[in-house]
Parts: C-alpha cells; structure tokens; sequence
C-alpha cells in the first residue's frame, strides 16, 4: 500500500550545523543532545525510504527548504507479501536461467560508417572580449535596516560574487568589507551580485555605472536587506504529515 507524506520542520533550530560532531549516524548537537541526521542530501526515494523505517521514532533532521515542498510516498508491504514477493522472484529467475541456457545468442556484425569529424565553414568572430574591462571591486555588505555587517553567527561563512564569478570572496564578518576582480561590459549599468552565507543564497541584479571606477577600482557598498536572503537549509525536529 502506498503512503503520501510531506514534511515539516515547526521549531527550526539556530544551532550551526557545520559545527556539529558528525557520527556513524548523522551529526551530534551538544546544545540539545541529539543527533542531526542530514537528509538534504538524499534524493527523495532514500527520504522515503528513511522515514518508513524509522516512522515511529523521534528524528531530528536537516532539510533542504525545498524539501518542505515536495510530497514523499513509500510503499508500505506486510512481511509475508514480502515473502511471496521473493518466493515468486526466486522462481522466475530460475526459469529464466534454464531458458537461457537452451537457447543460444546470434551474433551479428554491423558496420556502421565512422562519424566525419571535421566541419566546414566560417569561423565566427565575436568582439564581446574587445567590450569587456577588468575592474577591482571593494566595499562593505551591510545589512539595510541597521547599515551594519551581517550578524557573523547567523549567517557565518559569508560570500560575495559579481556578475556569476566561480570564484566568490569572503567578506570579513566584523566589518563587512570585500575586495574582488570581475571582468564587465563597458557600457554596463546594472551587475549581478551573488552572497551566499552556510545556510543562505541570494542572486540580486543592482544598479552598477563601470564608468565610475577610478584607476580601475571601484568602490561600492552592497546593501542587502536580510529578508531578502533565501533560507537553503532548516534543521530541527521533524514533523511528518500524512496524506491521503
């Protein structure tokens, strides 16, 4: 029989997961005494199978926000189907097995032409790189509200990136200043900004004038409103709601 359920988490916990002692059987927090088990990294049939072997006990969990949203399901057999199951299973092997053996496999030769691999034609030319200027970027992220560093242990191991760079910076926690190298279009106006925190992720586009810059550096404070951030992970004890 199948079971639908979905999760939630009613009480999230504050506790930095990185921090935690992991073990054989998640992460031990030494505020509350308990183990974490970190599901946000399973995929949503090793979620299911999870919670139907362990629907009646008391789990504490970390989850993916995402995963509040989706609907699990399970299948949920008695022991002695179970055993009918395999039974069946054995015997259909079995046959399988003397079938193949009787019969033997024709082989056939195919020859199928190689793939050409070269190609004619035009070289395209393109003149973006001839657009682009090198700039070093340097100011402070501050929280919007209060005009002051994010607070360094609810969002620890702060990031920032420019324009979808694969090499974000670390902002310094106490005073929120950053220093970075990103390659933009002369006539740009606007730039993408990226933060990223352990537990946080934002891509915001902001007004930007390259044409400001000054010997090739510009200075400019990032102002982000915490609201704004998007919660990636939730810890905390984990509800399950059944449906039908």
């Amino acid at each position: 029989m199948k079971k639908k359920f979905t999760l939630e988490i009613a009480d999230p916990c504050s506790e930095n997961f990185d921090k935690m002692i992991p073990n054989a059987k998640g992460s031990f927090c030494s505020s509350c005494m308990k183990n974490v088990i970190d599901l946000s990294k399973k995929t949503n049939a090793e979620v299911a199978k999870f919670i139907a072997e362990n629907k009646d006990k008391s789990i504490c969990a970390r989850l993916k926000t995402t995963q509040l949203e989706e609907e699990f399901v399970y299948n949920e057999t008695s022991k002695i189907n179970n055993l009918r199951y395999a039974a069946v299973a054995a015997s259909v092997l079995l046959a399988s097995n003397l079938s193949a053996q009787e019969k033997e496999v024709a082989k056939t030769e195919i020859n199928c032409p190689k793939p050409n691999p070269y190609k004619v034609g035009k070289i395209a030319y393109h003149q973006t790189r001839n657009q682009e200027v090198s700039v070093i970027i340097k100011g402070k992220l501050l929280e919007a509200k209060t005009n002051k560093p994010f607070d360094k242990e609810a969002y620890s191991n702060l990031m920032i990136a420019f324009d979808n760079s694969q090499n974000p910076v670390k902002v310094n926690p106490k005073t929120g200043e950053f220093s970075t190298e990103a390659k933009l279009l002369k006539d740009s106006k606007t730039i993408m900004v990226t933060i990223t925190a352990n537990d946080y992720y934002l891509t915001k586009e902001i007004a930007f004038d390259v044409k400001s810059a000054k010997n090739n550096v510009l200075v400019k404070n990032i102002l982000i409103d915490a609201e704004e951030l998007n919660r990636i992970y939730i810890a905390g004890g984990l509800g399950i709601n059944y449906t039908r």
